[in-house]
């Protein structure tokens, strides 16, 4: 048996089963056993372990309730259920149903907000020993585990067949909740959403009063589950069940050949780092070297632009931090790689009348890519808002962000103002072909403040809140679907759009996410989680709630 084989056969009867042919009639197998386990060993197979309810006093109960990134939350679960197989998460699923328990999923742990370490939450399903990463022949897609790193993903696919996806730029963050919420990185200008790529989902439903099932749903139009499948490109983590387990095929990829299924990366990335000190900083070049950035991008951001293999990184550090950068990135292959990154330093540096330091080097991608990870370590409390942006910033945002940026002091060495560029391929698609509707945005903003553990961080909780409120004082403090704003990102969750204190707009906290897709999103919802089993604070509300 070939190891894809075996990693298919070893997920149990309900993922090697009833969950292929049209999601799922009958009753799961208890846990750990019934022909799933017989087969694997049968065939040479180790077995997975059974899943285990860990409770305190139990020494892992510390290790499994701190995997959250963000140290400003800490949850205290009556029970954390660490799993292995599908089957296992149905069971999961179906005890906390009987005994009325609130449940969460954790994946990778890289929730900016407190939906899995909330107060309410009694049991925790942790999928994080589910991450197998396979060519799956039955569906001619691979098959990725939710407990998957972004990292395992990456390099599982790329040593063993070449490919990839086009997701995010940290190697920690799971997949399971990276690709619901739509998924985004470096490649994706060139290749779009990692959604785009979503041929089916494997889900873990409640859509029955006390009872939970194993579902498949795909991309096929005809595919009575389709629905369910639209809901997971873009409709965020948490919201309709349990994913466990994503197959991912680009649309139009044809054929049982796994090398020609998936985005193939670059062999190398040629990058250029520009780099500025805020000693020699002034507001005037602050201004225009953001206003340049940003014309340079609006002229720049179509798919057949010149520039669409360039995609870059706009790093705002606080002063305290001592100097700001932005990173750009080519393929590495392309005979006019260099050139396209020094007209691309040309137009950012033009008529600044400050010094700034650029160096160009080239990498192997898949070292570069696994070694470059901004959210390393984590356990530090921190807050982050978010906007995607359809214009770039007026020149008044410009001033509130050198304001904010050069205000206080050491304080604020974990604050920043983050930018990413999108457009290119990803807004070739229709808003509404994928839950993810963001198909006009040139760029995704971040605002992030970070701080010790053991201060209180209200002086950088206020920072970053005032920032935003700021930033977008002419539309209530958010940044409300017009000409210029987007919306938000749903995997960079942000509570205060739901909070009338920061949010004065009038528009709700859906809109800011999903805009149009939401109420299609609802119905999903109303057929699959009807009793609003698998909420969270920013999750998908069934009609009329």
């Amino acid at each position: 048996m070939v190891a894809e084989d075996c990693a298919e056969h070893g997920r149990g009867v309900v993922s090697g089963g009833r969950g292929r042919g049209g999601g799922g009639a009958g009753a799961p197998p208890p846990a750990g056993r019934g022909p799933a386990a017989a087969d694997t060993t049968a065939a040479g197979c180790f077995p997975a372990p059974p899943a285990k309810d860990i409770r305190p006093g139990d020494p892992r109960y510390a290790e499994l309730t701190a995997r959250g990134y963000n140290g400003r939350f800490s949850g205290r679960p009556e029970s954390v259920r660490l799993v292995h197989r599908a089957d296992q998460v149905v069971a999961a699923v179906d005890d906390a149903l009987r005994t009325g328990r609130r449940i969460a999923v954790r994946s990778g742990g890289h929730c900016f907000e407190g939906f899995v370490d909330d107060p309410a939450v009694q049991v925790v399903v942790d999928v994080s020993e589910m991450k197998s990463v396979h060519y799956d022949p039955r569906h001619k897609a691979f098959a990725i585990e939710s407990g998957a790193t972004l990292g395992e993903v990456y390099r599982t696919l790329y040593l063993g067949w070449g490919v990839t996806v086009p997701a995010g730029a940290c190697p920690g963050v799971g997949a399971g909740g990276h690709i619901a919420g739509g998924g985004y990185g470096g490649l994706s200008r060139h290749h779009g959403f990692v959604a785009d790529h979503l041929y089916g989902v494997e889900v873990v439903v409640a859509d029955r009063p006390g009872r939970a099932r194993l579902v498949t749903a795909t991309r096929d139009p005809a595919d009575p589950h389709h629905d369910l499948w639209w809901a997971h490109t873009g409709g965020g983590g948490g919201n309709f069940g349990v994913v466990t387990r994503y197959l991912m095929r680009s649309p139009g990829a044809r054929g049982d050949d796994p090398t020609t299924l998936l985005p193939k990366p670059p062999a190398t990335i040629r990058s250029v780092t520009i780099g500025w000190s805020w000693a020699d900083m002034t507001e005037a070049a602050f201004v225009r070297i953001l206003r340049n950035h940003g014309t340079w991008h609006e002229r720049e951001s179509a798919a057949d632009s010149r520039y669409a293999p360039l995609s870059a990184w706009l790093i705002l550090n606080h002063r305290a931090n001592g100097r700001f950068t932005l990173v750009a990135n080519v393929d590495g292959s392309l005979p006019h790689g260099a050139q396209l990154l020094d007209e691309y330093v040309a137009a950012i540096t033009a008529g600044t009348g400050v010094r700034h330091e650029a160096e160009q080097a080239t990498a192997l991608w898949m070292k570069s890519t696994l070694t470059t990870d901004p959210y390393a370590g984590g356990g530090y409390p921190f807050k982050s808002k978010a906007a995607l942006l359809r214009k770039a910033w007026t020149e008044t945002q410009i001033r509130t962000l050198h304001r904010c940026l050069t205000s206080s002091g050491g304080e604020h060495q974990g604050s920043a103002v983050y930018l990413s560029t999108l457009g290119g391929r990803i807004n070739t698609v229709p808003a509404s072909a994928t839950a993810i509707p963001h198909r006009d945005s040139l760029f995704s903003a971040s605002y992030e403040t970070s701080w010790w553990p053991g201060i209180s961080g209200d002086e950088q909780l206020a920072w970053v809140r005032e920032l935003y409120r700021d930033l977008y004082a002419d539309t209530g403090g958010v940044p409300v679907p017009d000409a210029a704003n987007g919306g938000a990102y749903i995997n960079y969750p942000d509570v205060d759009l739901a909070d009338p204190r920061w949010n004065t707009s009038g528009v709700p906290w859906h809109t800011f996410y999903y805009r149009d897709n939401y109420p299609r999103l609802q119905q999903v919802k109303a057929r699959w989680d009807p009793a609003d089993v698998f909420r969270h604070a920013l999750s998908v509300r069934p009609p009329g709630r």
